[in-house]
């Protein structure tokens, strides 16, 4: 089930993204804080999946009643906000040597590791995103990597938003492949080695020549039908290739 940023109370979100809304003064003094609560809903998620992730369950983890988290948080949408937004700082804002494909390739590669970090994050639709610090940061570093190379704004932003999709995408597959050794548990070369001799039998190269000879090499070559780490490599160098053609035709 896909969840979706922004799905709850747009103006709450920001006020605890950006700390703009104030407790009461009176009462009893806080046991807790956002930052705390964001902390431990993502362990959950971590762990288990977003789908363990509720009120209750972060309650049960902070050992207070779940009634005493809507003082902090108004619901778990705006909770998902929180997570969201809290991962988003985790990637690096190391300097690259070398040129805007260097910086390039680095932003690809910190967000697919933020992705295998958090798979939970595959669940959340981002197209209203509650742009809180995190996710702020994030972008303005990101935009930096292709800065100033002849480009303009918004060309800037649809590259930015290429190469993350491809990111995305990828990443994906290959926790989709991982889940499926796990709820299986056969890897995919047990698995292969379990279905071949059969799949082996009804396989017609008169009929699919081209599948045939093309999958066996693959197969072959990876010991799989699909490898991810291949074909990540493969498709982001592509996926740079195409942006560096572009912006070499604007020069």
């Amino acid at each position: 089930m896909t969840e979706y940023s922004g799905s709850g109370d747009p103006q709450r979100s920001l006020e605890l993204l950006w700390g703009l809304r104030q407790r009461p003064t009176r009462g009893p003094k806080a046991r807790l804080s956002v930052p705390e609560l964001t902390k431990v809903a993502v362990a959950i998620a971590d762990a288990e999946g977003l789908a363990a992730v509720s009120m209750r369950r972060v309650a049960d983890e902070l050992g207070v009643s779940p009634m005493s988290l809507y003082t902090y948080v108004p619901g778990k949408a705006e909770l998902f906000d929180l997570m969201l937004d809290a991962v988003q700082g985790e990637t690096a804002r190391t300097a690259v040597d070398g040129g805007w494909r260097d910086r390039l390739e680095q932003v690809a590669r910190e967000n697919a590791a933020l992705l295998h970090r958090h798979p939970w994050l595959l669940q959340i639709g981002a197209s209203r995103p509650s742009l809180g610090p995190g996710m702020t940061a994030k972008y303005d570093h990101e935009l930096r990597a292709i800065d100033g190379i002849g480009l303009t704004d918004v060309e800037m932003d649809s590259i930015l938003t290429l190469v993350l999709g491809y990111v995305d995408s990828a990443v994906r597959a290959a926790v989709d492949a991982a889940q499926a050794v796990r709820e299986t548990g056969l890897t995919d070369e047990q698995w292969w080695e379990k279905h071949g001799p059969l799949l082996a039998k009804i396989a017609d190269p008169e009929r699919f020549p081209v599948a045939t000879r093309v999958g066996t090499a693959a197969g072959q070559a990876h010991n799989t039908a699909y490898a991810p780490g291949h074909a990540f490599e493969f498709g982001l160098a592509r996926v740079l290739d195409g942006i560096e053609a572009f912006v070499e035709s604007r020069a």
